[in-house]
Protein backbone atom coordinates (compact mmCIF):
# COMPACT_ATOMS: atom_id res chain seq x y z
CA UNK A 1 0.00 0.00 0.00
CA UNK A 2 2.76 2.45 0.93
CA UNK A 3 4.59 1.65 -2.31
CA UNK A 4 1.45 2.43 -4.34
CA UNK A 5 1.01 5.76 -2.56
CA UNK A 6 4.72 6.61 -2.87
CA UNK A 7 4.80 5.80 -6.58
CA UNK A 8 1.83 8.10 -7.14
CA UNK A 9 2.89 11.11 -5.03
CA UNK A 10 6.45 10.65 -3.80
CA UNK A 11 7.52 13.25 -1.26
CA UNK A 12 4.27 15.20 -1.68
CA UNK A 13 2.52 12.70 0.60
CA UNK A 14 3.66 11.82 4.12
CA UNK A 15 3.13 8.15 4.92
CA UNK A 16 4.03 6.45 8.16
CA UNK A 17 3.45 2.77 8.80
CA UNK A 18 3.88 1.75 12.41
CA UNK A 19 3.44 -1.90 13.39
CA UNK A 20 1.16 -2.55 16.30
CA UNK A 21 -0.24 -5.51 18.18
CA UNK A 22 -3.14 -7.62 16.91
CA UNK A 23 -2.37 -6.85 13.26
CA UNK A 24 -3.73 -3.34 13.55
CA UNK A 25 -3.55 -1.24 10.38
CA UNK A 26 -5.07 2.20 10.06
CA UNK A 27 -4.42 4.82 7.41
CA UNK A 28 -4.95 8.49 8.16
CA UNK A 29 -5.00 11.41 5.77
CA UNK A 30 -5.04 14.87 7.28
CA UNK A 31 -6.12 13.37 10.63
CA UNK A 32 -9.07 11.57 8.99
CA UNK A 33 -9.08 7.78 9.10
CA UNK A 34 -9.49 6.50 5.54
CA UNK A 35 -8.78 2.82 6.22
CA UNK A 36 -9.20 0.62 9.27
CA UNK A 37 -8.24 -3.04 9.03
CA UNK A 38 -10.46 -3.98 11.98
CA UNK A 39 -13.50 -2.05 10.73
CA UNK A 40 -13.20 -3.79 7.36
CA UNK A 41 -13.61 -7.21 8.92
CA UNK A 42 -9.91 -7.89 9.44
CA UNK A 43 -9.20 -7.88 5.71
CA UNK A 44 -6.03 -6.31 4.44
CA UNK A 45 -6.61 -4.12 1.39
CA UNK A 46 -6.41 -5.81 -1.99
CA UNK A 47 -5.31 -3.88 -5.08
CA UNK A 48 -8.87 -2.72 -5.80
CA UNK A 49 -9.20 -1.27 -2.27
CA UNK A 50 -5.77 0.38 -2.51
CA UNK A 51 -6.83 2.02 -5.77
CA UNK A 52 -10.00 3.30 -4.08
CA UNK A 53 -7.87 4.76 -1.28
CA UNK A 54 -5.64 6.41 -3.88
CA UNK A 55 -8.73 8.12 -5.32
CA UNK A 56 -9.64 9.45 -1.86
CA UNK A 57 -6.10 10.79 -1.47
CA UNK A 58 -6.08 12.25 -4.98
CA UNK A 59 -9.31 14.19 -4.32
CA UNK A 60 -8.04 15.55 -1.01
CA UNK A 61 -4.72 16.60 -2.51
CA UNK A 62 -6.44 18.28 -5.47
CA UNK A 63 -8.59 20.22 -3.02
CA UNK A 64 -5.46 21.75 -1.52
CA UNK A 65 -3.71 22.26 -4.84
CA UNK A 66 -1.25 19.35 -4.80
CA UNK A 67 -1.01 17.02 -7.79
Amino acid sequence: MAAEFWSAWGANLAITLTPSDDGRLEVYLDREKIFDHKAEGGKYPDLERVRALKQVIKKKMAAVGVR
